[in-house]
């Protein structure tokens, strides 16, 4: 059990640049790549070069783009790669044994030093079959990397893109928190989710330890049990705030009180229907943060009292000095309270003269979803934040990215796995992959090239062809051309100075721009095009006649 100086030295961990959550190490993988990494071994393919592919085959939430992230993660966990003593001692109890005591002196001396990683930049807008990662170096080596690599891109890329189609659907405008730590996938998961979700877009996260982690904004409010904590005003075991100004000890819940009683005639709500509980744990916090009262209003009902018992509250900390920030509806019809609200508000702020509380904070968190912000957005709701938790962090809409890693190149020969499921054929050998932009800024086409093959040039036609369908083609004359892949990792360092996390989260904004509206829409979203060279197109599917059986008729 850590505790004292060691508890800081381990939650401090991560700010270090090259630092990581210590779960990340070598044996975070499946048994089969050490068990293949023994084989090889055993083979003598010790010397084996190889380049290994990570793609996905599609797009996830029915959409038709994705946003790459954990890149940074990947590079950190080549940098630490290291089986240690525990680890070595731990394999060889696991291990059948047959296996020769020299494979594990060789295990305990693998580094990454071989190896080279070429890759997107984070935050970019990727598309199916296109590497994120392409890792060149010892078969051996990069086969005991997939697991790991794979886990730190998938779920990564998966809560930033579905972040980013909050952030679409929402619009710039609006203030969108993740709640969701409560109902992740355990604590690294809790911690992910915030991380990828504040780089999609989202602006702010209620988990704490994320944002001493990662410097992203935290926000929190209070709970229904706060309120429901409460019976009646007699349970207020301090009733006094100083003036903001003055400093002169004044009784806020006589003022909030005899609020109330002026509130309820001008707004037609019985005050005898409204909650005094929930009154006195509305003064109790204001008390608390009179700087910052929001106050959670849906606990007993938002019409008959909880609008009612915030304005009164909210109307007593303006006669201390203080201006409250607003309210949070986490229950009911959202889009048709918020409107209440925001009428109420504005009513209360015309009779008052109070311009400030016309523009009261609105914030709606009841188990939102895309589709749950789509529909609110056509009622016209009045709401200006939204806390999602369960659907944004668990992904309900789609649990897994399915990125996948394969070998394409093994001694300098292309490698092509088949299937009778053409969407499970791999693209062969080495790439380069470039994105070609029209005139108008938008892209146009992913396009691979082998790398024996020219460059494509501004201006000049190139002859675009889809991977399987021979008859799909085209000719694109680029206004602009882009390489995807940089190197960022060769002969044991990071090799590209690593943004930091708002800068990632402002390439993702930027890279979604790139895009036609009608490939980022919610309905039918239009295929972006990934395509391959006339030269790739043909020697793939030469290869895949070469490896393909023959069959015979009887």
């Amino acid at each position: 059990m850590l505790t004292g100086d060691r508890v800081e030295v381990a939650s401090d961990r991560i700010r270090n640049k090259h630092s990581q959550n210590g779960v990340i190490q070598p044996l975070l993988t499946d048994m089969y790549q050490i068990n293949m990494a023994y084989a090889y071994w055993k083979s003598g393919k010790n010397g084996d070069q190889a380049v290994f592919d990570l793609f996905f085959r599609k797009n996830p939430f029915f959409g038709e783009f994705t946003i790459f992230a954990g890149l940074e993660e990947c590079l950190k966990f080549l940098e630490n790669f290291r089986y240690s003593e525990s680890d070595i001692e731990y394999l060889k109890v696991t291990m059948p044994d047959t296996v020769e005591p020299e494979f594990f002196e060789y295990l305990a001396n693998i580094t990454t030093s071989d190896v080279k990683m070429y890759a997107i930049d984070e935050g970019k807008v990727v598309f199916p079959r296109v590497p994120l990662i392409v890792l060149e170096g010892p078969l051996i080596v990069i086969q005991l990397l997939e697991t790991t690599l794979l886990t730190l891109v998938n779920y990564a890329s998966l809560v930033a893109t579905n972040a980013a189609r909050y952030r679409m659907a929402a619009g710039r405008k609006m203030n969108l928190l993740e709640f969701g730590l409560r109902r992740a996938q355990g604590p690294d998961g809790g911690l992910s989710a915030s991380k990828y979700a504040y780089v999609g877009g989202f602006d702010g996260t209620s988990n704490v330890l994320a944002g001493k982690l990662y410097n992203i904004p935290v926000k929190g409010t209070h709970a229904h049990s706060y309120v429901s904590s409460y019976s009646s005003l007699r349970d207020l075991e301090n009733e006094v705030l100083n003036h903001r100004e003055t400093g002169e000890e004044m009784n806020l819940k006589e003022r909030s009180l005899a609020w109330r009683g002026l509130l309820a005639d001008k707004l037609q709500i019985l005050q005898s229907e409204a909650s005094d509980g929930e009154l006195a744990a509305f003064i109790s916090f204001a008390i608390a943060f009179p700087s910052g009262f929001i106050a959670l209003i849906d606990t007993y009902d938002v019409l008959k009292s909880g609008i009612l018992n915030f304005c009164a509250v909210a109307l007593g900390l303006r006669d201390l000095g203080y201006q409250a920030l607003g309210v949070r509806i986490d229950s009911g019809d959202l889009a048709y309270l918020s409107c209440v609200a925001r009428s109420t508000f504005a009513t209360v702020g015309k009779e008052y003269d109070l311009d400030w509380f016309e523009k009261l904070l609105i914030v709606a968190s009841n188990d939102i979803n895309e589709d749950t912000i789509i529909s609110l957005n056509e009622q016209g709701h009045k709401i200006d934040s939204f806390g999602i938790g369960t659907h944004l962090v668990t992904c309900q809409r789609q649990p897994a990215l399915g990125c996948v890693f394969k070998l394409v190149e093994i001694n300098g020969t292309p490698k092509i796995k088949l299937s009778q499921d053409v969407e499970k054929v791999t693209c062969p050998g080495k790439k380069t992959v470039y994105r070609l932009y029209g005139a108008d800024g938008h892209a146009l086409i992913d396009l691979m090239h082998r790398t024996t093959e020219n460059s494509p040039v501004t201006g000049e036609r190139v002859l675009c062809r889809h991977p399987f369908q021979e008859s799909k083609r085209a000719y694109v004359s680029p206004a602009k051309v882009e390489i995807l892949h940089k190197l960022y990792w060769q002969e044991g360092k990071i090799q590209q100075n690593l943004p930091t996390l708002d800068e990632i989260r402002n390439r993702v904004q930027e890279s979604l721009k790139t895009l036609r509206q009608d490939h980022k829409r919610n309905l039918n979203p239009t295929p972006y095009k990934v395509g391959v060279t006339d030269e790739l197109y043909n020697f793939m599917h030469d290869l895949w006649l070469q490896n393909a059986p023959i069959g015979e008729l009887f």
